[in-house]
């Protein structure tokens, strides 16, 4: 595959958001790379945490930074000169995106407009890889997968703010980056729901029923029929990866998205989900909250077509939905 050694080996790596579920996951696979791994967080999010588990053993620079702090990113990003950079750091969750909509806002629109702004202050050649979502798709619930060329929306403020952080990303693309002459290089990414070890955050399927029955709990569950392009965590990141070591070889990738998700044809529901994890887990127990409780706005159907990161990348997922789940439960066991 493309993002072998040789890419990131000695090179430096800016990762926003790396202690997070996905950010702690890129930055254990680009250190056993060879990268000179540069974290920015805000925090650490989680109690326990997938970053705290292993970074110990690591060499990463740890960086507590607010990245809607203009002025800061720009003289981090001017101190650490870096050859690549992995933008995830989010406000990640729906229903919490209704509590603080603003926040929400700030964090995932601003942040990301701070983050390529600080770019510009660079002399250097340096790739760009931005990580939005696969809820930026203008989502009308039809059957067939989203492409990249699909209209954007958003109803909810989580799903609104990064349709807002992707015209950030088109903006300076084509103001700032688009020249003969421009050294930075950028690639935009949206993946499906990643489940996996490692993931603690608060209102998640996964780590909810591993909390719930590792105390021989049931949990509840409020959208049993929503359907998801659940995929494991390192599928995603190894198309990032991917689409990184791509952009080195060539402008042709430069200001394009890509979708990074299981086949169309195999997303599944979230009892689904839950059923599959509760073989693996065995005595485990849900009950569905769906008609006790008035909800938020959630999508109940989404699908992703990831064609064009299979033609132009030679991406495409490795694991089935079986593979995924058992690995899954296997971690939290």
């Amino acid at each position: 595959m493309k993002y072998l050694k040789s890419t990131f080996y000695g090179k430096t790596v800016l990762i926003t958001g790396h202690t997070g579920f996905k950010g702690s996951w890129l930055a254990l696979w680009l250190s056993m790379l060879g990268a000179k791994v540069v974290g920015v967080s805000k925090k650490v999010p989680t109690t326990p945490s997938n970053f705290e588990t292993f970074s110990s053993n690591l060499e990463i620079i740890d960086l507590r930074l607010d990245i809607t702090n203009g002025q800061s990113v720009c003289d981090m990003m001017c101190e650490h000169q870096p050859d690549f950079v992995f933008h995830l750091a989010a406000q990640a969750l729906v229903r919490p995106s209704y509590e603080s909509p603003v926040k929400t806002f700030m964090t995932n629109a601003i942040g990301t407009a701070m983050i390529l702004d600080s770019l510009r202050a660079l002399s250097k050649p340096v790739i760009a890889v931005m990580i939005t979502s696969d809820k930026v798709y203008d989502n009308v619930e039809w059957t067939w997968g989203y492409r990249e060329t699909d209209r954007l929306g958003g109803k909810d403020p989580y799903s609104a703010s990064k349709g807002m952080a992707e015209l950030a990303i088109r903006s300076y693309v084509e103001s700032f980056f688009n020249t003969p002459d421009s050294n930075v290089r950028v690639g935009v990414t949206r993946a499906g729901n990643v489940i996996g070890g490692g993931d603690w955050a608060v209102d998640r399927i996964v780590p909810d029923c591993m909390k719930a029955w590792a105390s021989n709990l049931p949990v509840d569950i409020r959208s049993p029929n929503a359907t998801r392009p659940w995929q494991h965590v390192l599928e995603p990141l190894s198309g990032y990866l991917q689409l990184a070591a791509s952009l080195t070889e060539s402008a042709v990738f430069h200001g394009k998205s890509y979708n990074f998700g299981p086949p169309a044809d195999q997303s599944y529901s979230v009892g689904e989900l839950i059923d599959t994890m509760a073989v693996h887990w065995g005595n485990a127990l849900w009950n569905d909250t769906s008609s006790a409780n008035q909800h938020l706005h959630e999508a109940g159907l989404l699908k992703l077509n990831c064609d064009k990161a299979l033609f132009d990348l030679d991406w495409k997922p490795t694991l089935n939905f079986q593979e995924t789940v058992r690995i899954t439960v296997d971690w939290y066991k």
